[in-house]
């Protein structure tokens, strides 16, 4: 029991000490070595837009009009329905006649409700663009989200895909907020760690993700059954030698779960797509590259950290409830909240601008650390669960909640 309490105290430390002093030197890399974009000044390549929907009819106009606004000339537009039992088809036909004579619309229409990745595939054989833009139909991108990105894919031709920045935009209630928090202190910190000690993140956000086309094609285009699409492509291009890169300067105003219920569902599916990552790509821990290794492990220990604590805890309340005795080591309390101050703080300053946010934000953050805590133990505990009991659940959507 004293191991395992070690291991619950000083893994976050220690991980958290890793992502926060890469995250501010991936921050000083970004100022001061520019990207090698041999293409600057040529042609404009075109980038195919892909924007598969699910019972999206109420959010798709948004995306579409933040699309038409993008800083950049040759475009074309993807609209794939999947199986929605709303009017999202009939919006996407009035959407492309609205903005045809901006750039090319293609509607994809699909019967059944297959999920994202089968979706994504079915809107990629259309695709004309050398490089495609996927998002999610309830984002909002920024004006400026593209040429970051091809930057990138210029920069390296080994760069199979460009990940996006999110950045949480409905923000009426404290759980809205708390994950406003963690987009900024915790997601965001720790890509740009990985980003500069690796070389490699974990996983690209499907809400805003640029792919070069031949890498898919490369991979095999999408697993239609995994059910985190994103996760799972970037460890196949991964598998297939590319690399993926983080580009927080792209950025996606994103709506997240108000409702606990549906957050921990959001969380338990990230969580079950993890682990399917894990027991796809076990052989990668012997013929992968060191910066790969170094990831699954750390997700291995995430894994092991969660159902760690819950026995950790389990055994603290029974010893609490049989001996009265509350025991609380304040040391290692300051310790643990010093490093998450450290941690928002760095990501407040890194985001203060392009994500709106102020330091009245950072109020919540003792709420936010127990929130964390218990959200993401309840997630990985069940999603293992799931994952053992259930090991063919293939993907599919459900209508999302939008927040209050």
């Amino acid at each position: 029991m004293n191991t395992l309490t070690s291991f619950v105290i000083l893994y976050p430390v220690i991980v958290s000490t890793v992502w926060i002093i890469g995250s501010i030197f991936f921050s000083i890399q970004q100022k001061r070595v520019p990207l090698n974009n041999s293409h600057q000044g040529q042609v404009p390549d075109l980038v195919s837009v892909l924007i598969p929907a699910h019972n999206e009819a109420e959010t798709l106009g948004e995306v579409v009009e933040s699309v038409a606004k993008i800083d950049y000339a040759k475009l074309e537009l993807i609209l794939i329905n999947d199986g929605s039992s709303d009017h999202t088809l009939q919006v996407m036909h009035q959407i492309a006649n609205q903005y045809a004579s901006q750039f090319p619309v293609k509607v994809v229409n699909i019967e059944k409700n297959q999920g994202k990745a089968n979706a994504l595939n079915n809107g990629a054989q259309l695709a004309e663009g050398q490089f495609l833009l996927c998002l999610d139909a309830d984002c909002y991108v920024d004006r400026k989200v593209l040429k970051p990105m091809l930057a990138q894919f210029y920069n390296d031709p080994k760069v199979g895909a460009v990940a996006g920045k999110p950045v949480v935009r409905n923000r009426t209630s404290i759980l809205g907020r708390l994950e406003l928090l963690e987009y900024v202190g915790v997601i965001d910190i720790i890509k740009r760690g990985q980003a500069f000690v690796t070389g490699h993140i974990t996983t690209v956000s499907g809400v805003v993700v640029a792919y070069r086309k031949a890498a898919l094609a490369d991979v095999g285009w999408w697993n239609a059954d995994a059910i985190t699409e994103d996760i799972d492509m970037t460890w196949r291009l991964y598998h297939h030698g590319w690399q993926v890169a983080y580009c927080p300067q792209s950025v996606a105003w994103i709506l997240v779960p108000e409702h606990v219920k549906d957050l921990v569902h959001q969380r338990r599916r990230w969580a079950r797509g993890g682990f399917e990552v894990l027991f796809r790509n076990r052989g990668m821990f012997v013929t992968g590259r060191l910066s790969e290794q170094w990831l699954l492990m750390d997700m291995i220990l995430s894994d092991l950290w969660a159902i760690s604590c819950s026995f950790v805890t389990l055994f603290y309340l029974i010893t609490v409830l049989f001996t009265g005795d509350l025991i609380m080591d304040g040391v290692i309390l300051f310790l643990l909240l010093l490093i998450s101050l450290a941690q928002f703080l760095i990501g407040f300053a890194d985001s203060r601008k392009s994500d709106f946010i102020n330091w009245h934000d950072l109020l919540l953050l003792p709420l936010y650390v127990i929130f964390y805590w218990f959200i993401n133990l309840i997630s990985c505990l069940t999603a293992l669960g799931s994952f053992f009991l259930d090991p063919q659940h293939v993907g599919s959507w459900q209508s999302p909640d939008r927040g209050l």
